[in-house]
C-alpha cells in the first residue's frame, strides 16, 4: 500500500535499496496480484533480494464465515506458499454488522476455528488486524485475544498492531506476545479520532499526531522485536514519483525516536 502503483520488481528493488527485512504483497491494488506473474516467480525474486515474503494479503471480511469464504481462504494460502509468503492476513467485516462485543467474539471465533488447520495444513501464519472504525465487526485487540485463545490458535494466529487502527479503537492493552507485525502511518490533521479514514495516513514524521512513536516504544519495551511495515492510504503518498527519500526520511525519523 505504500507505492501501489510501482511493479511488483521495482518494488522489491525499493525494499531491497532501504534495507528492509521483507515486505507484504496485496489483493486488492488496481493491477493483478503480481502483475499477473506466477507466484514461484515471486519466491525467486523475493529469495534473490535477501527479503522475506512477510504476509500476503488479505482474505477480506474473513469473519463472515460461510463456504464461499472458506474457498477463498483456501486459495489465496496456496498462491502465499507457491510464492513462500510466511503469513496471509485477514480482515474483518467492516460494514456495521457483529460490533458489539459478544457478536465480535462470536463471529471471530467461528472463523479462527474453522481457518485454524487450513493454516497448518499449509504451514502458515495468519496475521488478524482488527480495524479501529466503529462499524468494524473486529474493533477490539482483547475480543481477538480471548478468540485466538478459545480456539487454540497460539503459535499459529498473530495480530496487526496498527497504529492508526489502535488509535481509532482507544489505544488499551498491546498484547506484543500475540503481535507479529506492526503497520505504521501517521496523521497530520488535527481532526477527531472517530473522523479519521484512510485517505488521512501518510508516512509518519514529527508532526504525527496518532503517537505512533510512544505506540513503538511500548511494543518494543514490552519485548516486541518483529517488523514494523508502512501502509500510508493517502494519494499523496500513492503519486509519489520516487518513494525512496521519503520513506528514507520517514524510517531515519522513526529510528532516530524509537531505538
Amino acid at each position: 500500500m505504500t507505492a501501489p502503483k510501482l511493479d511488483w520488481l521495482s518494488f522489491l528493488d525499493l525494499a531491497q535499496g532501504l534495507g528492509c527485512v521483507g515486505v507484504e504483497f496485496r489483493n486488492d491494488l488496481s493491477a493483478p496480484l503480481f502483475g499477473g506473474d506466477d507466484p514461484e516467480r515471486v519466491r525467486h525474486e523475493v529469495q534473490a533480494r535477501g527479503l522475506r515474503f512477510l504476509a500476503l494479503a488479505e482474505v477480506k471480511m474473513f469473519n463472515d464465515w460461510s463456504d464461499a469464504k472458506a474457498a477463498e481462504a483456501e486459495a489465496l494460502m496456496k498462491i502465499a506458499v507457491a510464492a513462500g509468503a510466511e503469513a496471509v492476513s485477514l480482515i474483518p467485516r467492516n460494514d456495521g454488522m457483529a460490533t458489539d462485543r459478544a457478536e465480535s467474539r462470536k463471529v471471530t471465533e467461528t472463523a479462527l476455528r474453522e481457518i485454524l488447520p487450513m493454516l497448518r495444513a499449509h504451514g502458515l501464519k495468519a496475521m488478524v488486524e482488527p480495524l479501529g472504525f466503529a462499524v468494524c465487526s473486529l474493533r477490539y485487540k482483547d475480543v481477538l485475544a480471548d478468540a485466538i485463545d478459545a480456539v487454540g490458535g497460539a503459535g499459529t494466529y498473530f495480530m496487526v498492531h496498527d497504529t492508526f487502527h489502535h488509535a481509532l479503537a482507544g489505544f488499551g492493552p498491546i498484547f506484543p506476545e500475540l503481535t507479529g507485525i506492526v503497520h505504521v502511518s501517521g496523521v497530520r490533521d488535527a481532526i477527531y479520532l472517530d473522523d479519521m479514514r484512510d485517505p488521512h495516513r501518510v508516512l509518519v514524521d514529527a508532526d504525527d499526531v496518532l503517537g505512533n512513536v510512544a505506540q513503538l516504544r511500548a511494543l518494543r519495551a514490552a519485548g516486541y522485536a518483529g517488523p514494523v511495515s508502512y501502509e500510508p492510504f493517502a494519494p499523496s503518498v500513492h503519486d509519489l514519483a520516487d518513494h525512496g527519500p521519503a520513506l528514507r526520511a520517514s524510517m531515519d525519523y522513526l529510528g532516530a525516536q524509537v531505538e
